[in-house]
């Protein structure tokens, strides 16, 4: 349902950073384990791994670029969730 409003939430996006480094982490310690191994279909393998990741992140990233940031309020008010004003009620008890 995130992607069908005006854009990402800071902390949202901060998460997807995140997972990645730790997912690139992963990635460098199995290339590193597959190079100590050297088994070459275990090394075209995970280096394939690689660039899928390298390719998704690009993506996501330039996703973000032409949707932008947007706050967790103008992202309530897009969706209908925002809470209506206080005033409304005080208005007809006069």
């Amino acid at each position: 349902m995130l992607l069908l409003f005006g854009g990402f939430q800071g902390p949202t996006w901060s998460v997807v950073k995140i997972t990645f480094l730790t997912l690139g982490l992963c990635l460098a310690a199995m290339l590193g384990l597959a190079f100590s191994a050297t088994d070459w279909t275990i090394i075209v393998h995970v280096t394939f791994l690689v660039l899928i990741s390298g390719v998704l992140f690009f993506l996501l990233n330039s996703f973000l670029a032409e949707t932008g940031l947007v706050s967790v309020e103008q992202q309530m008010q897009e969706m209908g969730l925002a809470p209506k004003e206080i005033s409304e009620p005080s208005k007809k008890s006069q």
